[in-house]
């Protein structure tokens, strides 16, 4: 099949979005390719698409573990078989599932970029047949891009042991300065370069500069109709604003990362039917779903940068119709992104001491740990060590960058099984051990391909068709598990953390200095970008396409400030018109207000009194203190 019988077949559309078909062309064509599409354009189907019309497997590396597992999943509904391997996994899981992607039809492996610090994913990728590395989110490489991932520097493996197989690096914001330097850190040969214009014409952004935010909130839903999208700045917020809106009658609800997963689907779920008007969200929410009729996106708190901004802003109005996105910010707004970017910095000592604290959380010695994974959670290790949040995360930011550990986003793995005894052993496991019997025949028959591969359970499912309790299920998949009849992974929603090497004394902790300067210079940039955008009287839309290096663009003559242009330069000929009427009235002979209004055909009567009263003033008609006007 060729691109367009693949997009119909699997997809059910007949036609292309704009520069689709060109770089999928490109890429069939064995060229490297880097594709600039602003949130939604269709991105994943420039390389999903070639990869499925070539023979072999498509190597997809993406930071969003979350956008990754969506991704696989709408394509194995689709009959199509991906795989992906990332943070939480066991060595044996991930040992099968990359013999599956050797030997096996699997058409896509997602990786997080972390995965290609191992030995055993990098010597199994070279036994594959791959027809494509796509590289998603690709500003991640660029210490100049708004999210700067360290791990990312490690895709270039993937060059040398497949020389020969193309590229395409994708990503919705870059500058031109990080496009140039996406290009320079993925090794790309001669690419063919494709860049979508940043315009969204049918997007009117507006920015609001005032104190009771709440209010505007509801006049903005209130007078515009159809779904809509608030960004907060956390998640204690999400609920405040959703319970707030519940209370003026509005159908909203939260979502952030720290919600149960079977929970946030049930919330994803509503919004994007319409049960649920508005999501109330982190910058969790968004990633990966494309409801195209956003009416409004709403920002409570500013960005940490315009490129973060132009993404979520651009959930909007999907369908090409007109949408609002909206940034509320006041100069409290403003004192406080000034004071966060001050607070994301820590000293070199504070990134000592929270390796040190963390080496004293997992329990682990020096000397010890190199490759281990930790369910993490953040808030309770700075509840223990008392420390604060967003420093903490600031120095793990650069504990990463330095190679000390990798830290995934919060992530909901079920609880898996796989049987490690062959059939026949299980079978005399359980005539011998009688009591196991109900347990492991609920299983086989619940589960399929558990010898092969892991599989997903549910001990909440299983206990429910014994009549047992969940914390029984789990002791006995533990005994199995023990006896060597089963390997058991429990589930998490935790964040995983990977030592990357053996735990250092701090004397030996090596911290890279001239990139914490860099990173500050690059953050205050950034920061100052979103200042100027939220106080400057330029039109929005030419803002932003100047910042992505789009100086020409024209007005877009729907954002606050060109509408607020507008209205002047209206009023401004209104009041020429009335003054050149009033001018020819008083010409023809004395007469008086009442009649001077009367006879004056533009504007209200409002209007038509403030320009006499003007017009007095400057001298220009006259009265003769009485009752009549010459």
């Amino acid at each position: 099949m060729n691109e367009t019988d693949i997009l119909k077949n699997y997809w059910g559309f007949t036609s292309f979005r704009p520069l689709q078909q060109d770089i999928i062309r490109a890429v069939l064509s064995g060229r490297d390719v880097m594709a600039l599409l602003p949130t939604g354009g269709g991105k994943s189907l420039c390389f999903q698409i070639p990869a499925l019309v070539n023979e072999g497997i498509c190597i997809v590396v993406s930071p969003l573990i979350a956008l990754m597992k969506d991704q696989v999943e709408n394509l194995k509904a689709k009959g199509i078989n991906a795989v992906a391997i990332y943070a939480g996994m066991g060595k044996r899981e991930i040992d099968i599932l990359l013999d599956n992607c050797i030997y096996g039809p699997v058409k896509f492996l997602y990786l997080s970029p972390e995965r290609l610090l191992s030995d055993l994913v990098r010597t199994r990728i070279s036994y594959m047949n791959v027809n494509l590395f796509a590289i998603d989110e690709a500003h991640c490489i660029s210490q100049w891009g708004y999210d700067f991932r360290p791990s990312y520097l490690q895709i270039t493996a993937l060059r040398e042991i497949h020389p020969q197989v193309p590229v395409i690096a994708l990503t919705a914001t870059a500058t031109s300065f990080v496009r140039t330097d996406i290009v320079d850190k993925l090794m790309l040969k001669e690419p063919e370069i494709f860049v979508q214009s940043f315009a969204r014409k049918n997007l009117s952004y507006v920015v609001f500069d005032l104190e009771d935010k709440y209010k505007k909130l509801i006049d903005i839903i209130t007078n515009v109709n159809g779904s809509g999208l608030v960004y907060v700045r956390n998640r204690r917020e999400t609920s405040e604003v959703a319970l707030f809106l519940k209370r003026n009658h509005i159908a909203a609800d939260f979502y952030h990362a720290g919600i149960e997963k079977d929970e946030r689907s049930r919330k994803q779920e509503a919004w994007k039917q319409n049960k649920i008007r508005v999501m109330v969200a982190t910058n969790a929410f968004g990633m990966g779903i494309d409801k195209p009729d956003v009416r409004f996106v709403v920002h409570l708190d500013l960005p940490e940068s315009l490129e973060a901004y132009y993404q979520e802003a651009g959930r909007g109005g999907r369908d090409g119709r007109r949408a609002f996105a909206v940034l509320l910010a006041n100069k409290s707004d403003q004192m406080a992104l000034k004071a966060k970017y001050t607070d994301n910095f820590p000293s070199v000592e504070e990134i000592k001491k929270t390796y040190h604290y963390l080496g004293s959380y997992f329990q682990l010695a020096y000397g010890a740990g190199a490759g281990v994974n930790f369910s993490f959670d953040l808030a309770d290790f700075c509840k223990r060590f008392k420390l604060g949040v967003i420093k903490t995360i600031g120095a793990l930011k650069f504990l990463e960058h330095d190679g000390y550990i990798t830290l995934s986003e919060n992530i909901f793995l079920a609880s898996r099984v796989l049987f490690t005894a062959g059939n026949e052993d299980v079978y005399r496991f359980q005539i011998e051990n009688s009591g196991y019997d109900p347990l492991i025949k609920t299983i086989l028959r619940s589960y399929g391909g558990m010898f092969d591969h892991y599989a997903n359970i549910s001990e909440s499912d299983i206990a429910k068709k014994l009549g047992i309790s969940f914390n029984d299920v789990v002791r006995l998949l533990n005994n199995l598990q023990d006896q060597g009849l089963i390997s058991y992974l429990p589930q998490t929603d935790q964040p995983q953390m990977q030592f990357l090497v053996a735990r250092v004394d701090l004397l030996h902790l090596d911290t890279d200095v001239k990139y914490i300067e860099l990173r500050k210079k690059i953050q205050s940039e950034q920061i100052s970008a979103v200042l100027a955008y939220a106080s400057s009287f330029v039109c929005r839309s030419i803002q932003l396409l100047s910042y992505f290096d789009e100086p020409d663009a024209v007005q877009c003559g729907v954002c606050d400030v060109c509408l607020a242009q507008k209205k002047n330069e209206d009023l401004a000929g209104l009041e020429d018109k009335i003054d050149f009427e009033l001018a020819t009235i008083v010409q023809t002979g004395p007469v008086t207000l009442d009649e001077l209004v009367g006879q004056l055909k533009t504007g209200t009567d409002q209007e038509k009194l403030n320009r006499i009263r003007e017009m007095l003033d400057a001298g220009k008609i006259k009265t003769d203190g009485k009752n009549y006007y010459l």
